[in-house]
């Protein structure tokens, strides 16, 4: 399992960074980390049953809650606070962030939404 060895939320432009042991470093957006929520309300409670998120271009992170010494759950300002992502989830989103942003664009498009700001 991938240890982080540094966590850091960036409020204003609401980026969390996360450096691990082996030295990858990742800058994700806290609009990813929220429409990729582990949480069943996101993911489902089973394959192809995942719910598609609009409108979180402008969502940030409150707070950071350590989940023992594998996890955190992350306190979204929309409210949502289920999701428990766990190191190896958030390197996988930072490994794949390139794939799942296309993705998720994808979803959007399929189902006649549109972000309201441009990706940066």
């Amino acid at each position: 399992m991938p240890t982080p060895t540094e966590l850091n939320l960036h409020r204003q432009s609401r980026v969390l960074e996360i450096a691990y042991e082996d030295g990858a470093r990742f800058a994700l957006p806290c609009e990813y980390l929220r429409v990729y929520s582990p949480s069943a309300e996101v993911q489902g409670h089973g394959p192809g049953q995942r719910v598609l998120q609009l409108g979180k271009e402008e969502v940030g992170i409150d707070r950071i809650e350590p989940v023992g010494n594998y996890a955190v759950c992350l306190h979204f300002d929309d409210e949502h606070n289920t999701g428990i992502y766990s190191w190896d989830y958030l390197y996988r989103l930072g490994t794949e962030q390139e794939q799942l942003w296309r993705e998720y664009l994808d979803e959007l498009e399929k189902a006649g939404q549109a972000r309201k700001n441009k990706p940066s």
